[in-house]
């Protein structure tokens, strides 16, 4: 069968916009095409703004996801393997999925967690979210998110 992953990126990713709410992709930077802004990665994972206001030319098939933004005023093309996407989620308040991630694959994320990018025309937004996990390597499970002032 077809990896569900694509299906449920769609899915969430409506779902979040439907109640109105900002919808961010964490993805991991490390892995090979991966293309997106180095330098707004943080601890090899970046987090992407993919509401409609914010990027142009969204496009979730079932290898990849690949849309157009502007990182501070410079315009980038974002690709990024459907492997690479480690969840999508609410700005607001976290709400969303994240998806199962082989260890051998990706760097245990930090407390910090990575910055979100907002990729919107008109700069960065005025508060922050940031993934992270417990740093217990005894406890293993999705990153968490909090609201950083």
């Amino acid at each position: 069968m077809n990896s569900s992953v694509p299906y449920l990126i769609r899915a969430i990713n409506e779902w979040i916009l439907d109640n109105d709410c900002t919808p961010y992709m964490v993805v991991d930077a490390t892995m090979d095409d991966v293309s997106v802004p180095l330098e707004f990665v943080k601890d090899g994972q970046i987090v992407l703004n993919i509401g409609p206001q914010a990027i142009r030319n969204l496009s979730i098939s079932g290898e990849y996801v690949m849309f157009s933004g502007r990182f501070a005023g410079m315009a980038h093309e974002v690709y990024a393997p459907i492997g690479a996407v480690m969840g999508i989620i609410t700005k607001e308040n976290g709400e969303g999925m994240w998806f199962p991630r082989d260890e051998d694959e990706s760097p245990e994320p930090t407390p910090d967690g990575p910055s979100p990018v907002d990729s919107s025309p008109v700069g960065s937004s005025s508060k922050d979210a940031s993934a992270g996990g417990s740093g217990q390597k005894s406890k293993k499970g999705p990153p968490s998110l909090k609201v950083v002032k």
